[in-house]
């Protein structure tokens, strides 16, 4: 098994869809918009680092709110034209009308980026809020699909989630809305961070009974910082397993071992994840490439490139 991206003809980046659907696995960088002189010299310093694994696909968020919108586009067009790297903008609805969004999608399109993550967007400020759609805008990320398929050649992703979005009253309703985007032109998914491959593979064995074939990468993280783990979890609504937080709160006083024992659990999580049929892996990097350097070539040790 190899993980990595298929050659392309030069002048035709590849879709992301074409990748995640190909036999053999993806894999694949996040990282977020910087802030200040400082977080963009972290970013960069990432993404060189990264660069020379030649991974499938990297991906920019959005931020709450699309607060970090003029950034996005500003780090996904350098990556796209400074870079070999093949970008992926995250897009939310929240907080933008129709008419937004489409200027914003014309300008992916006329830098190049053909590769589009569609997102609803948590509400600004505080994540767990009240979300309030824009009187011009859309309620559903399903709409967004259409819109980015209606507006060209783009290669459009979605998000998922193992164990259910926190807003999602129930299993069936996850999965109906799961479905409904892939319905609206998806090609492909990415979920949120995890730490238990059974959720995956349920989420991916209920959405094929569902009559949904898109393909489902899993979002990895590697934790480094004990005190972030549980703001994270809250964050996202990813369940931390009691196992996995001892473990973790055993060491949380030797950052190196916390750190190790990170490398450890993704890498272990990753494996299993390849070897129950993942299309890929998507690292969470938190705009940092040591540990999930190290994570890939814990992943080589095993399915060589």
């Amino acid at each position: 098994m190899t993980l990595g991206a298929p050659s392309v003809m030069p002048g035709q980046p590849p879709a992301i869809g074409d990748l995640v659907a190909a036999p053999e696995p993806t894999f694949s960088f996040e990282f977020f918009p910087p802030r200040g002189d400082k977080g963009e010299k972290t970013l960069w310093t990432a993404l060189r680092e990264l660069e020379p694994l030649q991974p499938s696909f990297v991906s920019v968020t959005y931020g709450a709110g699309g607060g970090n919108r003029a950034k996005t586009i500003e780090t996904t067009e350098r990556i796209a034209t400074e870079t070999t790297l093949l970008p992926m903008a995250h897009l939310t609805a929240v907080n933008h009308s129709v008419a937004e969004l489409r200027n914003l999608i014309g300008h992916f399109a006329a830098v190049g980026v053909r590769n589009i993550l569609a997102l609803r967007g948590d509400p600004p400020g505080d994540v767990s809020g009240e979300w309030i759609a824009h009187p011009d805008g859309f309620t559903h990320a399903h709409e967004l699909v259409s819109l980015l398929k209606e507006s060209g050649d783009f290669s459009v992703g979605v998000a998922a989630f193992p164990e259910r979005h926190p807003r999602s009253p129930d299993w069936d309703s996850e999965i109906r809305h799961f479905v409904a985007k892939c319905r609206a032109g998806a090609d492909f998914a990415i979920t949120q961070m995890f730490f238990n491959w059974a959720d995956w593979a349920r989420l991916r064995d209920a959405t094929v009974a569902a009559g949904c074939d898109v393909p489902i990468v899993p979002g990895v993280m590697p934790v480094i910082n004990v005190r972030n783990l549980e703001r994270i979890a809250e964050l996202t609504g990813a369940h931390i397993p009691p196992a996995i937080a001892d473990r973790f709160h055993a060491v949380a006083e030797d950052p190196v071992a916390v750190r190790d024992l990170g490398v450890e659990i993704a890498t272990e999580l990753c494996d299993r994840l390849l070897s129950e049929g993942a299309p890929g892996i998507h690292f969470i990097t938190m705009n940092r490439s040591t540990a999930t350097r190290e994570i890939w070539q814990n992943l080589r040790s095993v399915a060589p490139v």
